[in-house]
């Protein structure tokens, strides 16, 4: 769990430094800052989406993770959080809310952000989440000059999220497959490129609710094993 701890250390470290210029930053220069994040979030979001040559799986695989998510309103439960985060820090709860979903998602759908947890929970090897916990430092402190206080409280939600990778991970080892890996890694690549996307006011795409996409290459995985016993 260290390299979680660091990780989310960091988001609040760096939400707290953008916090301090965020009144010092002109509303034009703030919106070209968060058009070039877009972009630059689009680039890595692509490069983690070419990892994998088993497009069919990733097609399907957002296909009925996006199904569960709408079932289960992930979207609309962390808009519903973020809004009562707002609530108790602040009148603007919509702004609030926007950074808390925004960076949420940006910092949990990543691929360094499912195989460090898993290197972390599985070997001790805590420097992929180290690596990821310097780049979303830095990339706290330019989301909470722009966002807001609500970037810093998704430092819980990446503690939540990558807790609970690390301590499962122990379960899952023998389905981590290369492959199974990479299919994990290149959706995740396709839901951060839509958060670009988003970023960029191209349109608003319902990002929460892919969210278990991430997790049907390992499902199906799982599940062919358990076929071929009978």
């Amino acid at each position: 769990m260290l390299g979680t701890i660091v990780n989310a250390l960091a988001i609040i470290a760096g939400s707290l430094i953008g916090l301090i210029f965020r009144g010092g930053i002109p509303e034009k220069y703030s919106q070209t800052l968060m058009h070039a994040i877009g972009l630059a979030v689009i680039l890595i979001g692509l490069k983690g989406a070419l990892q994998t040559d088993a497009i069919l799986i990733v097609i399907i695989s957002l296909a009925i993770g996006s199904v569960i998510g709408e079932c289960l309103k992930i979207e609309d439960r962390l808009e519903w959080l973020g809004k009562q985060i707002g609530k108790r820090v602040s009148k603007k709860e919509d702004g609030i809310a926007e950074g808390f979903v925004t960076t949420t998602l940006l910092y949990c759908v990543g691929a360094m952000a499912i195989v460090g947890s898993m290197e972390s929970g599985l070997a001790g090897n805590h420097q992929t989440l180290y690596a990821k916990s310097i780049l979303d430092g830095i990339g706290s402190i330019v989301f909470a000059s722009t966002l807001g206080i609500g970037v810093l409280f998704s430092a819980v939600s990446v503690f939540i999220y990558q807790g609970l990778i690390t301590l499962s991970a122990i379960y899952v080892k023998p389905f981590l497959t290369p492959d199974v890996v990479s299919q994990m890694s290149a959706t995740g690549g396709l839901l951060i490129m839509a958060i670009g996307i988003g970023l960029l006011e191209i349109k608003k795409i319902r990002i929460g609710n892919m969210l278990p996409a991430i997790f049907i290459p390992l499902i199906y995985d799982m599940l062919k094993y358990v076929l071929a016993l009978f």
